[in-house]
């Protein structure tokens, strides 16, 4: 049985990551912010920065805060190139796969499990999601830390909120979460660095999913998810709880199907959606998919076709909770990534114990 299960025991994270309601504003850049792009975010000389100030002091921050901070923020062309080539958008499945299935990162992550064990114990117990997902989502993420982003935070969104093709509301909403979580915890937003879409510390929350979802899992009066990982641990688990987390539910199972797989076939059943499922495995038994082992015939799925480098094509398929991950990342690579390489850090760990 292909498992990475939630364990009721001992503990327990757009398409951007951690896409949480973004705060929408009714102001789009003008027109003219649009055509010609500024040297600067200077409010005094940018009226888009300058209604987002606005906004933002009747909300209560302070305008010479305001002022000086997106003063300081830069136009970053190479943002706006990183959205159009991320990796779930050009990759096949054994292409994505490799580049988290290594076995250092699976050694890292049994590591990582060892070096926090309180805490991700505490977490699986507060939210019921296992040590193990905790682990591969912050692996995924940042490499357990390692690579938390080299874009200055303040840069990536507003260049973003100002001069993103199609999203540029979300992003503006974003920028003024970010500017909120920096005045409120007293940090310089200048220094705060991340993704290129503004993801930031060790789970790559966006500013919005950081407000929602972040905890002070360590008790010490301050949400940090860019250095202390109790807190990122706790606001993973917190994440995904908050996303109706099935405890004791796997994630997915082995399938098998046709060798070659119709076109119609792929249309009519919604292959790789990233929606909850809605499937059940005896509509799917009636194509000609079987799971592994035996499973309810109403039980609700997501079928998955993945393209192997031999050519050839495997099938999953998802439940609920694979579901969930996709809340994380709105892609089915993703949260396939992050269910195997779950599986394998647990079973590590196992044979290290």
């Amino acid at each position: 049985m292909n498992k990475v299960q939630g364990k009721t025991s001992s503990y327990v994270l757009a398409a951007l990551i951690c896409c949480a309601t973004p705060v929408v504003f009714a102001d789009q850049p003008s027109r003219e912010s649009q055509a010609v792009v500024p040297q600067h975010f200077a409010p005094q000389q940018n009226a888009d920065t300058q209604a987002l100030m606005e906004e933002l002091v009747e909300q209560g921050l302070p305008q010479a805060w305001l002022e000086e901070a997106l003063g300081q923020a830069d136009y970053t062309q190479s943002v706006l190139d990183a959205m159009e080539g991320a990796a779930e958008r050009r990759l096949k499945w054994h292409e994505y796969r490799a580049i988290f299935m290594t076995q250092q990162r699976i050694e890292e992550g049994a590591e990582f499990i060892d070096a926090h064990a309180d805490a991700l114990a505490r977490a699986e117990n507060t939210y019921g999601v296992p040590v193990e997902v905790i682990a591969a989502i912050i692996g995924v993420e940042t490499y357990y830390g390692r690579h938390k982003g080299q874009h200055r935070v303040l840069d990536s969104l507003a260049t973003l909120a100002f001069h993103h093709p199609t999203r540029g509301a979300f992003f503006r909403g974003e920028l003024a979460a970010f500017l909120r979580i920096a005045y409120e915890q007293q940090v310089d937003p200048t220094e705060l660095r991340g993704s290129y879409a503004g993801a930031m510390g060790y789970p790559q929350f966006i500013p919005t999913s950081y407000q929602a979802y972040a905890v002070d899992f360590d008790d010490d009066g301050r949400r940090d998810l860019w250095e202390n990982p109790v807190d990122a641990i706790g606001s993973v688990a917190n994440y995904f709880a908050e996303h109706s987390w099935q405890p004791g539910a796997d994630i997915y199972h082995q399938a098998s199907g046709p060798d070659v797989l119709p076109l119609e076939l792929l249309q009519e059943l919604s292959f790789n959606q990233t929606s909850p499922p809605k499937l059940s495995i005896a509509q799917l038994a009636s194509h000609g998919f079987e799971p592994s082992e035996p499973l309810d015939g109403d039980l609700l799925v997501v079928p998955l076709a993945l393209e192997f480098a031999d050519g050839e094509t495997g099938y999953r398929f998802g439940e609920y909770n694979f579901y969930v991950i996709t809340r994380y990342n709105h892609s089915h690579l993703y949260a396939m990534a992050v269910a195997e390489l779950a599986e394998a850090i647990a079973e590590l760990h196992e044979d290290e114990a």
